[in-house]
């Protein structure tokens, strides 16, 4: 299909719980503040829930005018909080460079504001990128001896970490990554980076050697603090029984919550389950509604929202689309189409060209 031969072991959990050689990684999110005073956190959640009981009556620009009229009033009146409310306002609507200016202003007098600057400053949001100044603010959150930089400097530990993995703005050393991922973890704490928790799963499963006992230790650890890709990568441990005994009603279990939950991968791979156990109509609705996410827009937009790593999402994508198009091929639960099939065959290929590829030589080598 896409020019690709494989052998059947490599569909299995050898490939698809890896990406590639190395994994392709995100920033943590900002941490939650538990810092705030309880007058003043009462007054945030209520600006917070204003924002939600307006949404049904303003369109989102009226809105966000009002949210920030009522902001930069609280900053009038001398609210220290406002500034960085109006900052991650700003941010979390892809306001970026107004974002990185509101959040320059008061990096000296907050903790939250350094922290998103070292993030905006690595991965280009709102200015050139630049690793080595997005390093130097996360180290300075991990350094501050500041009581309300502590529950940052887990994630800023995260974000070094992803720095010496990836080689930039650090050395590049997977010693030093799982280090600092380590730390991060901090012994599976559910107030620590659980983010820190499912890479490392993903990492000592990519690691050669492989250490599966250990990847499956970290995946159950940030599953049970409610990380929805590891939920997904659990399922597919216990399918092939890989860093535990094989258990399929348990992997069906963890696919299907994690599917519930807006995991596109473990959706993927219930498709692929259903096809191989011959449920042709499942099959076919199942993987229709997945093969027609929009990639440009949705992939993006179900990253932030399940906080699942894009190339997952785009593999889960490929999967559906792939399946989808074999039944279209065949006439398997559905009327048979060849054009069509084309279609999804093709999406399949420019989604991830190299699965595409060995499921394909798979079906051939099985018949299927």
């Amino acid at each position: 299909m896409c020019g690709i031969e494989s052998t059947e072991d490599s569909v299995g959990l050898k490939e698809d719980t890896h990406c590639g050689n190395r994994m392709k990684l995100t920033s943590e999110k900002l941490p939650k503040n538990p810092f705030y005073t309880s007058q003043g956190a009462a007054k945030n959640q209520k600006f917070v829930q204003w924002i939600k009981e307006k949404n049904d009556h303003y369109n989102h620009a009226n809105l966000m005018d009002k949210a920030l009229q009522i902001l930069n009033e609280r900053i009038r009146k001398g609210d220290a909080m406002a500034y960085f409310l109006r900052g991650q306002l700003y941010f979390e609507e892809g306001w970026y460079e107004e974002a990185l200016e509101q959040f320059e202003e008061i990096k000296e007098k907050d903790h939250q504001a350094t922290y998103q600057l070292g993030v905006m400053y690595y991965d280009g949001l709102g200015t050139a990128a630049n690793a080595e100044k997005g390093v130097e603010y996360m180290k300075k959150i991990i350094d501050s001896p500041c009581p309300k930089a502590r529950h940052l400097q887990f994630a800023a530990a995260y974000n070094l970490g992803r720095a010496h993995y990836e080689g930039k703005g650090a050395k590049r050393s997977y010693e030093e990554a799982e280090r600092l991922w380590l730390f991060a973890a901090d012994d599976g704490n559910p107030k620590a980076s659980v983010k820190a928790q499912s890479i490392l799963g993903l990492y000592y499963s990519t690691k050669e050697p492989k250490e599966l006992e250990k990847a499956f230790y970290w995946h159950s650890e940030a599953c049970g603090n409610g990380n929805l890709e590891s939920q997904g990568a659990l399922g597919l441990m216990y399918f092939y029984g890989q860093g535990i005994r094989q258990d399929t009603e348990a992997a069906l279990h963890c696919l299907r919550e994690a599917a519930e939950r807006g995991n596109v991968y473990a959706q993927g791979h219930l498709v692929e389950y259903y096809y191989k156990m011959k449920f042709f109509t499942k099959c076919v609705a199942f993987s229709k509604r997945i093969a027609d996410y929009d990639e440009v827009h949705d992939i993006p937009t179900i990253a932030q929202v399940t906080g699942c790593l894009p190339e997952f999402i785009s593999r889960g994508m490929a999967m559906a689309s792939f399946y989808y198009a074999r039944c279209l091929q065949l006439g398997l639960g559905i009327t048979k189409d060849e054009a069509t099939a084309q279609h999804y065959y093709s999406q399949a290929c420019r989604l991830n060209p190299t699965l595409a590829d060995e499921l394909h030589a798979l079906l051939i080598h099985q018949r299927i």
